[in-house]
């Protein structure tokens, strides 16, 4: 009889504590050009916060949107981009007293660093000798929406549009160009700079506004609280090193 009685006492203490460290999970959905920062971001935090575990998923800011509109368990959204997290607002997965905007960036067109050719200027682009060229896709990739911007406002997005190889992520358009499968792209500086070896900056391209992240916290995550304590730490000057290592600059 004691042995029926310890063993689901045994269960329920086990399954308190499963909860407990699933509690203690903090998960961050972070826009694909934000990875290799916050994978060097989360250590960091976690010895900052014993018992606390990071949990980190990227992808494009679109594609995280729609994984959290869907029901995705998330804490922590960065986008890259305003209108991925406008949108989020508006469907009420965030509060706007609880968005920051916390890096910017800037847009750069790459081409394969073997590449013998380069635009020096984006209408460059239009001629023949860049046939294939790598842009985010508009629909759900931020830098494909920057880029998309930029080239309508040059009149040069009818020319440019059929030369496309869509990206589903920036890291992919990154990917692409420097494995010599594309001759030229548009990536985020800071993207570029992971690859000097193998991609090569032509062009720096201003954008009509500036390439601003925010990160907000969710009310309906897991661990909502703990993700706003993530958010501060974002400011705090370990964390901001490490985004500045990378080429982040200030909001």
């Amino acid at each position: 009889m004691k042995h029926r009685l310890i063993r689901p006492l045994g269960l329920a203490l086990a399954a308190g504590l499963c909860l407990a460290a699933q509690a203690a999970d903090l998960t961050v959905s972070a826009a694909a050009s934000l990875t290799n920062a916050f994978k060097d971001i989360a250590p960091l935090f976690e010895a900052a916060h014993p018992g606390t575990q990071v949990q980190l998923n990227f992808a494009a800011s679109g594609v995280l949107l729609q994984q959290i509109a869907k029901g995705a368990p998330a804490d922590v959204f960065a986008s890259a981009d305003q209108e991925t997290m406008d949108q989020a607002q508006a469907q009420k997965l965030v509060q706007p007293a609880q968005r920051r905007d916390f890096v910017s960036n800037s847009l750069v067109v790459i081409v394969p660093a073997t590449s013998a050719k380069a635009p020096q200027a984006v209408a460059d682009l239009t001629q023949p000798a860049y046939a294939r060229i790598a842009i985010g896709l508009p629909a759900s990739v931020p830098v494909g929406r920057y880029t998309k911007g930029v080239l309508e406002g040059a009149n040069l997005w009818g020319a440019i549009e059929p030369k496309m190889v869509g990206a589903t992520n920036v890291r992919q358009a990154l990917d692409y160009v420097q494995r010599g499968e594309v001759d030229a792209g548009f990536v985020y500086a800071t993207d570029a700079a992971l690859m000097a070896d193998k991609v090569r900056v032509a062009l720096t391209v201003p954008t009509p506004k500036p390439i601003l992240y925010p990160v907000a916290s969710l009310p309906a995550g897991p661990n909502a609280a703990m993700g706003e304590k993530f958010i501060e730490f974002l400011f705090t000057p370990p964390a901001q090193a490490v985004l500045a290592r990378y080429g982040f600059g200030k909001p």
